[in-house]
């Protein structure tokens, strides 16, 4: 059947080759830079508070380490797809190519829970940390017009007001949507001068916060379990480690710009795997640091950096430190905008493109894989992706899109890490500039670990899933199938 028919890598091979209309302009150091703009970003700046707080204590140090192995597992099989296949579409390329149309349309469909969903994810996140900084300064945004509907939030003069809409998510959307559309070279530069802010914030937390730990609280390193599973000892580093995963997610966006990366063989799994290096040692130096400050039931809020900062500040009281403290209080979350600023511009970089890989291979209207005359970029997407994300952070909650986002990206991964495993018995011969090592060992844990982390996650995201498949499954079959661009080529039957 048509429906199960795998496109040849030869074919996406000479894809790749061709004048597609983007341009080549990403060299390694921007690719990496895309990767840490896409990872470090909510889950540096608050999940890792709230598993120290409820689940691992001081050992959040080794669930941080746990998190980082497992993902890397992940980051290995997408490693070699980048340099095997380097074409613009992710997981849902790897996909037509090893296990079929069908799936290729799935997985290209449930990338829109992780890309899209996950930038109106960071943009209500952004607007929570402005609203916050601005009302630091002083400047106080109508509180119903400043998150989700049906949010309750405070207003300055100590009342509640539930809001209506989260206007400044709107305005950030709409900023990096234009950005966007200028240019992705463009785009990456001001990616990598945010990450260089933000990882410049980081390092001035883990700096200067050394000076002011108590060792006191790392004392028990691993507190004794409460009798719930989860809740501390070695089961709470466990569960930490699950929760601090999805604060790795992003280092499989920096596939999305292969065909816009000048060196792709080499300097995809440079950009995947580097970025992934870099963000782990950061998490592991700052969660040691954050509970080295503050107490780790004293970092369940949602600023937890912030309380540790706040903390530092206090003990500098009185001191010569006491004027940097204060100030660097302001800079991290200066850093902690800039940091979800340019989450954003990756994230938002790489839904465009995987819907244009559709829409080459006919699942799509051909719209969605216009390249515009002088920016060189797919405009028509980018806007769409932007409407969404934009309607999404208007006016959904954020534990609603997060969960969304973290079972859309592990379906991905469990796709991507069979996919190598098919790969391999189908063309043994394919130039893999990068091999996923110990194969199979490393692409069947990669699937196990993640399917398990799908499985810890809520019946009603579960449900909202399947909803999701559920149409798009009926786009397919009412659309895709009928235009696929394969079967009209192969006339039916499996390539």
């Amino acid at each position: 059947m048509s429906i199960f028919a795998t496109k040849p890598v030869d074919r996406l091979l000479a894809a790749s080759q061709a004048d597609h209309g983007l341009r080549r302009a990403l060299g390694p150091l921007h690719l990496i830079a895309l990767g840490i703009g896409a990872i470090i970003g909510t889950g540096i700046f608050v999940l890792s508070g709230q598993a120290a707080a409820a689940n691992a204590g001081p050992a959040i140090v080794l669930s941080m380490v746990i998190a980082g192995a497992t993902s890397a597992l992940a980051a290995l099989c997408y490693a070699e797809f980048a340099a095997a296949v380097p074409v613009a579409g992710s997981a849902y390329t790897y996909a037509y190519a090893t296990l079929g149309e069908l799936v290729a349309w799935i997985i290209g469909w449930d990338l829109i829970l992780e890309y899209a969903l996950g930038s109106a994810t960071v943009a209500v996140g952004w607007s929570g940390n402005v609203v916050s900084l601005l009302a630091d300064l002083g400047i106080h945004l109508p509180a119903a017009i400043s998150a989700a509907p049906g949010t309750i939030v405070p207003t300055a003069d100590g009342h509640t007001v539930t809001a209506v809409f989260n206007l400044p998510a709107v305005l950030i959307t709409a900023l990096v949507t234009w950005l966007l559309v200028r240019g992705v070279k463009e785009s990456a530069t001001v990616n990598s001068i945010i990450v260089f802010v933000k990882v410049a914030i980081i390092l001035l937390v883990i700096g200067t916060g050394l000076a002011f730990i108590h060792p006191a609280h790392y004392t028990p390193f691993i507190p004794p379990n409460t009798g719930v599973f989860g809740e501390f000892g070695w089961s709470g580093v466990i569960r930490g480690a699950a929760v601090i995963f999805f604060a790795y997610i992003g280092f499989d966006a920096v596939s999305t710009s292969a065909q816009e990366a000048r060196n792709p063989q080499r300097d995809m799994p440079r950009g995947i795997l580097g970025s992934l290096v870099i963000c782990t040692i950061l998490y592991i130096a700052v969660s040691a640091v954050m509970v080295g400050l503050v107490h780790y039931r004293d970092l369940g809020g949602p600023a937890p950096m912030a309380v540790a900062v706040d903390a530092a500040r206090a003990a500098a009281a009185g001191s010569p430190w006491s004027g940097v403290m204060h100030a660097m209080s302001l800079l991290v979350k200066i850093g902690i905008v800039a940091g979800l600023s340019s989450t954003m511009v990756v994230q938002m970089m790489a839904q465009p493109r995987i819907f244009m890989a559709m829409a080459q291979d006919g699942l799509l209207p051909a719209w969605a894989g216009r390249v515009h005359p002088r920016y060189r970029t797919p405009h028509v997407a980018t806007l769409v992706t932007g409407a969404i994300v934009a309607l999404a952070s208007g006016f959904t909650p954020i534990a609603v899109l997060g969960q969304l986002v973290s079972i859309g990206t592990l379906f991905a991964f469990v796709i991507v890490s069979l996919g190598v495993l098919v790969l391999r018995r189908r063309a043994p011969g394919l130039a893999r500039p990068f091999r996923t090592p110990w194969v199979p060992v490393v692409p069947i844990m990669s699937a196990i670990v993640s399917l398990a982390l799908m499985a810890s996650l809520p019946g009603a995201t579960w449900a909202r899933l399947l909803i999701w498949m559920a149409i798009g499954c009926v786009l397919y079959f009412t659309y895709g199938v009928r235009r696929s661009r394969l079967a009209s080529a192969t006339s039916g039957g499996d390539t």
